[in-house]
């Protein structure tokens, strides 16, 4: 048996060798780094380490469910969740069953090309071409507001435009990487299907209704779960660009708080304890979201 699986693994050796990379990374990032989820539960001092920092059970737990601090912190983040999945997430689907309707090949590219790029451009250019765009002093939009007699619109300092403001960011940047999977989900669609929808005298929305959709569903759903395992978890970077002392109250998320209380303020018990809360939250979404899928006839994704 032993040797059977050897001369699978020599024979398939180039395959192996492939996915080795990507092995090597989650191994080193993502399952190595979970031994320090042990802190924890320890008043953590660097000088001492982990080995002599006393154990104080699930105090960073209690402090985190009973401090205000936390209600604020999930309200903010389950908003900007929100606007993720209602907002965001069915965008993708639309525009790639709009490019898959395209027949000009040259128009098809150009389009394309340019809604990928932004996605290859880091928060920080994203969120500083906004600010020239949104600043009430000399902003583009503003001065346009102020040229044709209307009021100037606080979008960077207001908690009231922080939610817009980072909806319209996020679709700037991911929309056009977001539809490549589903782009590439309808080249697997069945020519026959379509041709036999035109048989039948369907029109081009009852096509894309009615066959594409189906057809692509159980990546929508895929990705819909993964999406869901985020929910505590909407990246740190944008939002600490967007976050600032006039709209904390509404831009303030876990991702941000942590970066505040463990390196900031030097809590890296806490700051742990919130990051394994966040963990937990999201294996347990993932878990429920799958189990509904697959209650619901569908794959999920396991």
């Amino acid at each position: 048996m032993k040797n059977k699986k050897r001369k699978t693994v020599w024979t398939n050796k180039a395959l192996y060798l492939m996915i080795l990379p990507g092995v090597l990374y989650f191994l080193i990032f993502k399952y190595l780094p979970m031994g320090g989820i042990i802190i924890a539960f320890q008043d953590y001092q660097p000088f001492l380490g982990i080995l002599k920092s006393p154990w104080v059970n699930m105090k960073h737990f209690i402090r985190l469910f009973t401090e205000p601090t936390f209600r604020v912190l999930l309200k903010n983040t389950l908003y900007f969740f929100m606007l993720n999945i209602v907002i965001f997430f069915p965008l993708p689907i639309i525009l790639a069953l709009l490019l898959n309707e395209v027949r000009h090949k040259v128009f098809k590219k150009v389009v394309q090309t340019i809604i990928y790029i932004p996605h290859f451009m880091s928060w920080v250019i994203i969120v500083s071409i906004s600010f020239v765009l949104l600043a009430m002093d000399g902003g583009l939009i503003n001065e346009l507001l102020k040229n044709i007699g209307l009021a100037k619109i606080p979008f960077l300092t207001s908690s009231n435009w922080v939610g817009v403001v980072y909806i319209v960011q996020v679709i700037w940047k991911e929309l056009g990487w977001s539809t490549i999977i589903y782009l590439a989900a309808i080249t697997a669609v069945d020519v026959q299907l379509y041709e036999a929808a035109d048989i039948d005298g369907a029109t081009l929305l009852q096509k894309m209704w009615h066959v594409t959709l189906p057809a692509i569903r159980p990546v929508i759903i895929t990705l819909l779960i993964l999406k869901v395992g985020n929910i505590l978890n909407l990246g740190f970077e944008h939002m600490y660009l967007l976050v600032n002392p006039l709209n904390r109250d509404r831009a303030e998320i876990f991702d941000t708080y942590i970066y505040t209380a463990g390196l900031k303020n030097g809590q890296l018990s806490f700051s742990t304890a919130m990051g394994v809360f966040k963990g937990v939250v999201g294996f347990i979404m993932v878990y429920i979201t799958n189990k509904i899928a697959n209650y619901l006839g569908e794959d999920g994704v396991y």
